[in-house]
């Protein structure tokens, strides 16, 4: 449907200033992620820490001329040939628009909601059905506020069958997203915990949830959750049910469920008939999963042998990209599970954070069942890859080889993943991004294999979208004009260095902070151009700080004159000085100047023009700890009175920061001009109630080794302090002290997790390896076993070893292999 912007200015009631356009063809809501100027169309959304109008000169350098804002931008003269479309809301303009977009389109749509399994079970909908319809669906999980409307814009007059995912956090946004999805199938998975603390009661989570399917025909649903069951027996008797249950008389009766090694067959009864299928799933979430997807076709009036033709084939889904370093100084990005154009495009956002490489190759399959005659699909590609600034594809597919002249940059094509391996070899790829897309029968994981150094069986997992919700949680505890600076010393905690300054900049960070100029000399050659502190500068690292720009802290009169030494070897430009932070210590009684010393210090500055005080700033000893308050609260006061000092004697205004993340918790009026967050960034909160409002970020995980069985009384490892008192069934995992699994948790101390049991650690930690005892959990060689992360907490391995979770997390061994991932 063709859309001019005169066009959506009625539709969202809004007031169109300028001469407007026709060919609006994409949405935008976030400036980093533009693809096609031309046609878009940017929404300035507000929220509590962001404001998209900030973004619009920017937009319109790139091309963009149609914006629909709340408010004109001040200097619209310097906007010259855009059109504005004005409302008083841009979100609900945002729904708006892709709500009457829906009711252009008559298709059947299955619409999903439930706290757990949406995405599984649209996805697996998909490869169930998309032999027979033209599909379009959500991308990835994108079931939010925007994700929503964006996913049903995708509609177009080809699509046969809609499957859109929906999901709240907060009461009165279903009846938002419900004339969206417009949903005539309703699919509602299941109800849990997640975002229970925003709502009065499980009930009312349901009730919210199930306003989705208001004007639906069908609704499929599980009768074995009780609020789920008595709520949609309270609905509509317009509604027709399709109930499924384990336990009670349902539309579809689950009888036995038999569960094989890798496999597990479901029986049930429908319509009278004995039935049954098998998947290639043994866990619980995947039976509930699927059990939806066999109701739904059922439903659609599949036969149940045809069910079961395709049931048996499905495959995983891979819910996360995965960032890992590869060979020759490569990364590698794999997102090898399915290829489609709005992954693609999730992707290559993805890949454009990372700022590590100036070279940034994709690797694309063919992509199957676009909708699209392939002329027209591998048009979209092309100009897609262009836009998001790819340096060099690797196409593997016949259709996709076909097509090759629609690449105007540098390329090579394949048609099939056997065809490139063959030509591949060590030398292939160097010093780049690589980014890894394709569709599951490519097999891509061979190349994947290819691509990555030597295989680790114990790796550290970093959760990326984590990083990005613990920082949108202390964002939303701040001012929206106190500035953050995320500390990403000690290898970002030990968990990477780039990698997290990456996703930091990305999400518009205003600091980092690391400990010596070599790593902030590292950030610099990835790419990474926000202002830098460095906070234990060292004589030899001075000259590399003035050429890469980072900004050292200069706690004493001495380290003052040493810089300046430096300085006077380089030349300043005068009307950008050399911004430096002065650390005063307030307490502490580590590094920083005593007040004695600050009338000394300003007269140096004032007298030096390459030196300006970006701020002033000091450490908190005791910000998580109550009892001592008072001594906390004289540090701020002591703070404010140096940097009172500083800024009448200075005519540039100077920042003042002194809360760390605890500080932000607890002490939360003395924010300042800037906050330092550091661990709590990392999913360690300052206190309990904190502690479940953030997220987990890093799981360190291995696997086993080998499994024997240790006679009574026979002892278990060095000094032979281990011994079994009875017959014991050990496994052995190829994890040690070299590693960072501290020697403290040796004998009992310490505990890993197997199968979700807690396995204690049997006699001392070795270098490189240790053991635990497995009695009682049925494991296997291979399987794998967590030492910390979700279900087994940093904090309790801490604990356990009497320390602090910096001390587990920086003590990971850098010979440890880390994964970023992105669901």
């Amino acid at each position: 449907m063709d859309y001019s912007t005169k066009k959506i200015a009625e539709i969202i009631a809004g007031i169109l200033h300028g001469e407007g356009s026709n060919g609006v063809e994409e949405l935008l809501i976030d400036s980093r992620k533009l693809s096609n100027a031309e046609v878009s169309l940017f929404f300035a959304i507000k929220g509590d820490r962001h404001d998209g109008h900030k973004y619009l000169p920017e937009l319109f350098d790139k091309g963009v001329r149609s914006f629909v804002v709340s408010s004109m931008p001040s200097s619209i003269e310097t906007f010259k040939g855009a059109c504005f479309i004005v409302v008083e809301n841009t979100l609900n303009a945002l729904q708006a628009l892709c709500a009457f977009h829906r009711t252009q389109f008559a298709i059947p749509v299955v619409g999903i909601t439930g706290s757990n399994g949406k995405t599984i079970v649209k996805e697996w909908m998909y490869q169930l059905l998309r032999d027979d319809k033209n599909i379009v669906r959500s991308p990835k999980s994108f079931n939010s506020q925007v994700g929503v409307p964006l996913s049903v814009w995708q509609l177009n007059k080809e699509h046969e069958l809609g499957l859109f995912e929906a999901g709240i956090s907060m009461p009165h946004e279903m009846v938002k997203l419900a004339p969206i999805v417009n949903p005539s199938i309703g699919v509602f998975t299941n109800i849990g915990e997640a975002h229970s603390e925003n709502f009065e009661s499980q009930e009312q989570k349901v009730q919210e949830k199930l306003r989705l399917f208001d004007n639906c025909k069908h609704i499929i649903y599980c009768s074995d959750y009780e609020l789920i069951d008595q709520a949609i027996g309270n609905a509509s008797a317009s509604i027709n049910r399709f109930s499924w249950s384990r336990k009670s008389k349902a539309d579809l009766q689950i009888g036995k469920i038999s569960i094989e090694e890798t496999e597990t067959t479901i029986q049930g009864v429908y319509d009278n008939d004995f039935i049954d299928i098998t998947i290639p799933f043994t866990d619980d979430a995947s039976i509930e999963n699927v059990i939806h997807c066999w109701a739904l076709m059922l439903l659609l009036k599949y036969n149940n042998e045809q069910i079961k033709e395709r049931m048996v084939r499905l495959s995983p889904i891979a819910m996360r990209l995965e960032l890992k370093e590869g060979v020759n100084n490569c990364s590698v990005i794999n997102d090898s599970y399915n290829s489609d154009l709005g992954s693609l495009a999730i992707a290559l956002d993805f890949l454009n954070q990372q700022k590590q490489h100036p070279n940034k190759t994709l690797v694309l399959s063919d992509i199957l069942q676009s909708g699209k005659n392939k002329e027209a699909l591998y048009q979209e590609v092309a100009n897609l890859v262009n836009e998001k600034g790819v340096t060099r594809i690797i196409g593997i597919g016949k259709d996709i080889s076909s097509e090759q002249d629609k690449f105007t940059i540098k390329g090579a094509f394949f048609n099939s993943t056997e065809e490139f391996l063959k030509v591949y070899d060590n030398s292939y790829f160097k010093d780049e991004t690589v980014l890894l897309k394709g569709a599951r029968p490519f097999g891509f994981e061979a190349i994947n294999k290819a691509l990555q150094q030597k295989a680790h069986k114990t790796v550290l997992e970093i959760n990326l979208n984590a990083i990005v919700h613990n920082l949108n949680y202390y964002r939303s505890k701040l001012k929206p004009e106190t500035k953050i600076m995320a500390m990403v010393k000690a290898f970002s905690y030990g968990s990477g260095s780039f990698e997290i300054a990456n996703i930091l900049q990305f999400h518009h960070i205003d600091y980092l902070a690391v400990a010596y100029a070599d790593e902030g000399v590292e950030l610099r050659k990835a790419g990474i151009t926000v202002p830098i502190m460095v906070m234990n500068p060292e004589e030899d690292g001075y000259d590399a700080m003035i050429e890469h720009n980072l900004e050292p802290e200069i706690f004493s009169l001495g380290s003052l004159s040493l810089f300046e030494n430096s300085i006077k070897k380089h030349t300043i430009d005068k009307a950008h000085p050399i911004r430096i932070h002065i650390k005063v210590d307030t307490g502490m009684h580590r590094l920083g100047f005593d007040t004695s010393e600050i009338n000394e210090l300003i007269v140096r500055v004032k007298n030096n023009p390459s030196l300006q005080i970006a701020s002033v700033f000091s450490h908190l000893a005791a910000s998580d700890d109550i009892e001592h308050k008072d001594f906390t609260l004289s540090q701020i006061n002591k703070l404010e009175a140096a940097h009172a000092i500083m800024q009448a004697q200075v005519q540039a205004p100077i920042m003042k920061h002194i809360l760390n993340s605890a500080g932000i918790a607890n002490y939360n009026e003395a924010q300042f001009d800037m906050v330092r967050l550091g661990i709590g960034l990392y999913g360690v909160g300052a206190n309990e109630e904190e502690q479940q409002l953030l997220q987990n970020v890093s799981s360190l995980r291995t696997t086993i080794s080998q499994i024997k069985t240790v006679p009574a009384n026979e002892t278990i490892g060095y000094s032979r302090v281990g011994k079994a008192n009875s017959d014991m069934r050990i496994a052995i995992l190829p994890i040690g002290y070299a590693d960072g699994l501290n020697r403290k948790l040796s004998n009992g101390k310490g505990y890993v997790m197997v199968q979700g049991k807690l396995a204690p650690i049997v006699g001392n930690v070795c270098m490189d390896m240790c053991m635990v005892d497995i009695t009682t959990i049925a494991a296997k060689e291979g399987e794998e076993v967590l030492i910390f992360g979700n279900e087994h907490s940093i904090l309790s391995v801490a604990n356990a070893i009497g320390t602090i979770p910096y001390e587990v997390l920086t003590n990971v061994s850098r010979r440890v292999k880390r994964v970023y991932y992105q669901e």
